[in-house]
């Protein structure tokens, strides 16, 4: 139930860095020319991890695309089901309603769908998963988190595709995400002065102020075969996490956009220092697959999550 239009928060609890070791992550440390900027564990430091998903958005706009054939080979291919989650389906607003009918044609391409809901979504984790995964949903305290940490319990299970309840599905762009085996995902910029995101064509720019900005992932749509390296590391982590010591963790930073952020860039970084292929890709357009709609019923009481959690 994130959603792209969400408010950064920051996705750890934040560990001031020295202006020194700050400085020489990033580079700009007199004398760092031949250090690594994204040394280990820098995906859990914002200013760090925002500039390495801006490098990465760009490498990946200016290299060659990758052969799908090549990973149709290699890998398997994201197998056609779609996954959405509500919380209460006896309390399914008739707004949502008709954004989940928008996806229903989607029958007659062969997708199987899969609709979860906190009973359903709390037997799959405990049948498919262990002690720890079914204590960790337990502790998710609102339905947005639930329905972040079933989409990674089931994508990488499973594979398919999630999409958000309030996605409308809008024209047939949505087959070129099943030609091969990539994750796929979409990159998001916050503009902290405007208080807004940037638009999605915007984020390709080369020329683009990086200032005051934050680049992430989403984690809607996520579209992967099942056992993806990243779906795997982000449910690690959100796991460790709400089974960690912090009361009320933050929903973005633990389950959400920042959580799995953290996972991508890991994962992106490894794949850099050994040479490895890229076996995700940032979406281009995802905005003429699908959009997100703001006027619905439920965002103005305590379903939506920012309501609750003040963000």
């Amino acid at each position: 139930m994130t959603t792209q239009h969400d408010i950064w928060r920051g996705t750890a609890p934040r560990k001031d860095l020295s202006l020194e070791l700050l400085n020489a992550r990033t580079g700009f440390f007199k004398g760092s020319k031949n250090m690594d900027p994204y040394s280990p564990g820098f995906e859990e430091y914002e200013r760090l991890r925002s500039a390495f998903i801006r490098d990465l958005t760009l490498q990946q706009f200016e290299r060659s695309v990758i052969s799908a054939e090549d990973f149709r080979t290699e890998t398997a291919l994201i197998p056609k089901r779609l996954i959405r989650y509500w919380h209460d389906p006896s309390d399914l607003p008739e707004d949502v309603r008709v954004c989940l009918k928008s996806w229903d044609r989607l029958g007659d391409e062969g997708f199987e769908f899969y609709m979860f809901d906190d009973s359903s979504a709390a037997a799959y984790i405990a049948d498919a998963y262990g002690e720890r995964e079914r204590q960790a949903f337990a502790r998710c305290s609102h339905p947005a988190m639930r329905c972040d940490y079933l989409r990674m319990c089931f994508v990488l299970a499973e594979g398919g595709l999630y999409v958000d309840a309030d996605d409308v599905l809008l024209g047939d762009d949505w087959k070129h995400i099943f030609r091969d085996g990539r994750l796929k995902v979409q990159p998001l910029c916050y503009d902290i002065l405007a208080g807004g995101m940037v638009p999605a064509d915007e984020i390709w720019r080369a020329d683009l102020p990086t200032d005051n900005r934050i680049f992430y992932i989403n984690n809607d749509p996520i579209a992967a075969p099942a056992n993806h390296p990243v779906l795997r590391r982000a449910l690690v982590r959100a796991t460790d996490k709400l089974l960690g010591e912090e009361r009320f963790p933050e929903i973005q930073s633990t389950t959400g956009p920042g959580n799995f952020t953290v996972a991508l860039a890991a994962h992106a970084r490894h794949l850099e220092l050994a040479y490895l292929p890229c076996d995700f890709e940032l979406l281009r357009d995802w905005d003429s697959i699908a959009e997100m709609r703001w006027d619905l019923s439920y965002r103005g009481d305590a379903r939506n999550w920012r309501n609750v959690f003040g963000c």
